[in-house]
């Protein structure tokens, strides 16, 4: 039996968050005893397997219902917020082998016992959607051009390609009802895995507000979306929402799902140029309900 624990990434003053289910002793499982562990949970799930070489601590597989998947943000802080409670972390950096690269986390005891946790990702990918595309994604979206605030619309993206829609405003944002099907056609013909529309909150203060729909992982909406957030501030910086420089960028997701989570990006730079980002936040035992799935438990 392998012990699946439950953990809320990404949360806001203590709520909220993406409910991950953890695997911290993966070492005997199939791919496909993974995949069954986030069908039943109904949740992305990280999987914390030994290292194949002497360039990395561990190496971790991440799954949703449908697939699995390259990489996962929070699952990946999650696991590692696991394996510091059990005390299974070196000293230092932790170098992490995932599917789509190495990913280097950071875990730093605070008061009370809690930890904190950061992971790197790499420099971003933006490029501009064409504007037949952009009509395509507000079709999906169930809204018009003129909901959108003066912005591009991006395909984005650190680990994966993220479509990013600037909405006018945060009410705007949080009235979208898009149908699951017509957002996986739209995302599989334009190469992305998830609409990620955003409004800004508070430009000066870095604050945005973002709501997560996959292509196909299982479920309609994510509360929390890493990857999705560290795609944005990219995004945001190739625009010139956000200034070239180091201060933190809060992302609030989850918030029409009743789940509010924030997730926290910090853009490196080497001079001008942009060399990559910290992407962390808050991570909290399980409590309470999931949103679209279960608890504790083991998998044979």
């Amino acid at each position: 039996m392998a012990d699946v624990e439950v953990v809320n990434v990404f949360t806001h003053d203590g709520s909220g968050g993406n409910p991950c289910p953890v695997v911290a002793e993966a070492t005997d499982m199939s791919a496909d005893e993974m995949r069954d562990v986030a069908r039943r949970h109904g949740h992305e799930s990280g999987f914390v397997l030994p290292s194949e070489d002497d360039a990395h601590d561990y190496r971790f597989r991440f799954f949703v219902p449908n697939h699995e998947m390259e990489m996962c943000a929070h699952a990946t802080v999650g696991a590692l917020w696991v394996l510091a409670r059990q005390g299974r972390l070196p000293g230092g950096p932790v170098r992490i082998a995932t599917a789509s690269g190495t990913v280097t986390g950071y875990v730093q005891a605070r008061d009370a016992g809690d930890r904190q946790v950061e992971i790197t990702q790499p420099p971003g990918r933006v490029t501009p959607l064409s504007a037949a595309r952009t009509d395509e994604v507000c079709a999906a979206l169930g809204i018009s051009r003129d909901a959108l605030a003066d912005l591009p619309v991006h395909n984005a993206a650190t680990s994966r390609v993220k479509t990013l829609v600037p909405v006018r405003t945060p009410e705007a944002l949080h009235a979208l009802s898009p149908d699951p099907t017509t957002v996986e056609a739209v995302c599989r013909r334009i190469g992305s895995t998830g609409l990620y529309p955003y409004a800004v909150v508070d430009g000066r203060a870095r604050l945005f507000e973002a709501r997560q729909f996959p292509r196909s992982s299982g479920y309609p909406e994510d509360a929390a979306t890493g990857i999705a957030a560290a795609a944005l501030a990219f995004g945001l910086l190739h625009d010139g929402t956000v200034p070239p420089e180091d201060g933190l960028i809060r992302v609030h997701q989850g918030r029409a799902m009743g789940r509010l989570s924030e997730i926290q990006v910090r853009i490196g730079f080497a001079g001008d140029r942009p060399v990559g980002c910290l992407l962390g936040g808050e991570v909290a035992p399980f409590g309470g309900d999931t949103g679209h799935g279960m608890a504790l438990g083991a998998v044979a």
